[in-house]
């Protein structure tokens, strides 16, 4: 499993990495994946929703805003795409 984790401002990637698991994807564990991406980019972590989940179950992707945060998050969005491997 591997997912592309980008920080987005004025539509430019100001901040990126690859998180890779030897595991499939559990959306159950969607939640430990998104605090360790938000770990390694030294960002707080957000809010995760159903809806962020489905998102990312039925499109392949899920973007996350400053709405998102309850911290303060110096990006205009958090995006995460499934890569396939």
């Amino acid at each position: 499993m591997k997912i592309w984790a980008k920080l987005l401002t004025d539509g430019k990637i100001k901040k990126q990495m690859v998180y890779e698991k030897d595991e499939k994807l559990t959306y159950s564990h969607f939640f430990d994946y998104l605090t360790d991406i938000c770990g390694v980019l030294d960002i707080p972590t957000p809010v995760l929703l159903k809806t962020h989940i489905f998102n990312y179950a039925k499109f392949n992707h899920v973007k996350f805003t400053a709405k998102d945060f309850v911290e303060h998050f110096s990006y205009d969005q958090l995006f995460l795409e499934n890569v396939f491997a």
